[in-house]
């Protein structure tokens, strides 16, 4: 017997645990301090009243003999998969139904879509990076190039006709950086896995935070994009289902390679590996996309980016230079005063009671930088906002 040793080339998940161990020990020196967190991607407002109806409806359905579901379809109920692409079709984009697969999340399927990839492929991942991108084909065991996101880019990188991946990671609005493409430079994307055979991985998991209408919210509204990106998103920040787990990704036909369908290739991992998403999650999922549901997600996504508003004002009134906020529920902030990532945390927490994330936990590329996000409730935000406010920063 042989373990995976890839997994022992994976560097520790210290971030959430070292800012975790630090709160703490500042809690038990000084415990009346009132401390607020501004570091978590989780959500605060509770699922929206559309989505708790249709899951009660689906629970009171389940407890009848004529209502109850087994099994359900690994790739997703017609249901919910035809929301979707009605979703889409709202939009201008065009899907057919079984291109649409319901998942727990795009956590999960960002991780598990590398199954249907050969281990040979080298990898392109922009640094500062969501982790997930990086430790999966650490596990698996590819070649791993990393392109630099920074100050000077907006932290939006450009393909380089230098480098040579198979594999492409996208995330627009990017987490952490709150970043956001426009349509021309994902066309540059799109174009540049197009003459180099490349699949891009499209993690579109805030599409709903994007305001300005002028931005693209899915990387089919390029052309060509079908031919060579798979699609990931989630209703956890849209819709509040952090809790509930669930996403969907989109797998189009015209994806072939290797005279291959990846289609077919991402259906039959699916009904191999995946017990699909459960039937009350799903109902729930679904009413998501009716017209009261997008009216009451709104409402909290507006909420969250009022919250924004407000971090992203403060934040220009003191000269910190930042990106996002305005069309992503991430801050993404440049340290004061050339401080570390980590130095900026404890000037945070010691002077204003405030948590954020130090980026250096995001890649190389992270340090002196640091993340700030808009899920606190308002209270919270306003008062932090007053707090680091009255710091001296010189």
């Amino acid at each position: 017997m042989q373990i995976n040793s890839n997994y022992l080339n994976l560097h520790d998940s210290y971030l959430f645990s070292t800012i975790a161990r630090k709160v703490s020990e500042y809690k038990s020196k000084y415990p009346d301090k009132d401390i607020i967190r501004l570091g978590i991607g989780d959500v605060t407002l509770p699922l929206c009243e559309a989505v708790v109806n249709a899951m009660q409806a689906a629970v009171s359905e389940m407890g009848t003999q004529e209502g109850f579901k087994g099994y359900g379809p690994e790739q997703g109920y017609d249901f919910l998969r035809s929301a979707v692409k009605d979703y889409y079709k709202n939009r201008g984009v065009v899907l057919e139904e079984n291109e649409v697969f319901i998942s727990d999340g795009a956590k999960s399927d960002l991780g598990n879509i590398l199954d249907i990839f050969g281990l040979e492929n080298t990898v392109l991942i922009p640094d500062p990076v969501y982790p997930v991108y990086v430790d999966t084909n650490i596990m698996a065991g590819r070649k791993i190039i990393y392109m630099n996101a920074n100050e000077e880019n907006g932290f939006l990188p450009m393909p380089d006709l230098d480098v040579k991946a198979d594999i492409i990671y996208l995330c627009s609005p990017n987490n952490p950086t709150g970043a956001v493409y426009n349509k021309d430079q994902l066309k540059a994307w799109v174009d540049y896995a197009l003459s180099n055979k490349v699949v891009i991985l499209f993690d579109a998991a805030y599409e709903a935070f994007i305001q300005d209408k002028e931005l693209p919210r899915s990387i089919y509204e390029i052309d060509g994009a079908k031919q060579c990106a798979i699609e990931f998103c989630s209703l956890s920040k849209t819709a509040g289902f952090t809790g509930t787990r669930c996403g969907y990704t989109i797998v189009p036909h015209e994806l072939v390679y290797e005279n291959t369908s990846l289609n077919k290739l991402w259906l039959r991992r699916q009904t191999t590996k995946f017990n699909g998403v459960p039937y009350i999650i799903q109902r729930g999922a679904e009413a998501v996309f009716t017209e009261e549901g997008q009216k009451q997600i709104k409402e909290n996504i507006n909420y969250y980016l009022e919250n924004a508003k407000i971090i992203s004002e403060t934040l220009s009134d003191l000269g910190i230079w930042f990106v996002g906020g305005k069309n992503s529920p991430y801050i993404w902030l440049k340290c004061p005063n050339n401080m570390t990532s980590w130095e900026f945390f404890d000037y945070l927490l010691e002077n204003a009671n405030v948590v954020g994330t130090p980026g250096e936990g995001f890649g190389k590329n992270g340090e002196g930088f640091f993340r700030l996000t808009c899920f606190g409730k308002r209270e919270d935000t306003i008062t932090a906002m007053r707090r680091i406010s009255r710091i001296k920063f010189e």
